[in-house]
C-alpha cells in the first residue's frame, strides 16, 4: 500500500507499506521522493527476505508495480491480487490502516525531509506492531496476537513510556 506525503516545502514523498492481514501487523514500511518500479521492486525485497514469503500480496493498479516487481513476486512464489478500479473497499484493512497513521501521527507533525519521514514511519510502526490494540483481532495486539492474555493482578504500578516525543503512549507494568 502506498501513502503519499507533502512536506514543509510542498514536496512529494511516498510512503510504501506491506501488512499481514490476519495479525495487522506491519510487516515492511519503506519512503522515497520518486517511487519507481525499481524502487518498489526493492521494497518487496527487503519485505520477503530468502525464505520467508508471503502468500499473497493485495495491491492497486499503481503504474509503480511494473514488470520487475510482478517478476519478483512470482519468482517469490507470490501471487498477486489486484483491486478493482475504484474499490477502496477491496483494500480495507490497508486503507484503514493509512487512515491511521494520518490521524494519529502525520496530521500532527510537520515533516521536512525523506529521512525524517522514514524515522517517523519506523516508531509510529513499531507502537502499532506492539502497543496498539486492535478492534479487528479482538483488542489484541499484532506482535503478539494469537497468544493466550495474561490476566491483570490488582495493586500492579502501570508506567507510560512515551512514543514520537509523546504524541503517544504505551502502557505496561511495572517490573
Amino acid at each position: 500500500m502506498r501513502l503519499q506525503v507533502t512536506d514543509l516545502f510542498f514536496r512529494s514523498l511516498f510512503a510504501f507499506f506491506i501488512i499481514d492481514l490476519h495479525s495487522r501487523r506491519v510487516i515492511h514500511v519503506g519512503v522515497t521522493r520518486s517511487p519507481t518500479d525499481a524502487w518498489t521492486t526493492q521494497q518487496l525485497r527487503e519485505a520477503t527476505p530468502f525464505g520467508q514469503s508471503l502468500k499473497y500480496l493485495i495491491r492497486d493498479r499503481d503504474s509503480k508495480f511494473g514488470p520487475n516487481f510482478e517478476r519478483v513476486a512470482v519468482t517469490s512464489g507470490i501471487k498477486i491480487l489486484k483491486t478493482p478500479y475504484r474499490t477502496p473497499r477491496a483494500n480495507a484493512i490497508c486503507e484503514r490502516f493509512l487512515g491511521s497513521v494520518r490521524r494519529e501521527c502525520l496530521d500532527h507533525l510537520l515533516i521536512l525531509q525523506e529521512k525524517q519521514l522514514q524515522r517517523v514511519l519506523n516508531a509510529y510502526v513499531d507502537y502499532f506492531n506492539r502497543s496498539r490494540p486492535h478492534q479487528g483481532i479482538q483488542q489484541q495486539i499484532p506482535d503478539s496476537f494469537g497468544s493466550s492474555r495474561t490476566t491483570s493482578q490488582a495493586g500492579t504500578k502501570v508506567v507510560a513510556h512515551p512514543i514520537l516525543a509523546g504524541l503517544h503512549h504505551d502502557y505496561r507494568k511495572a517490573a
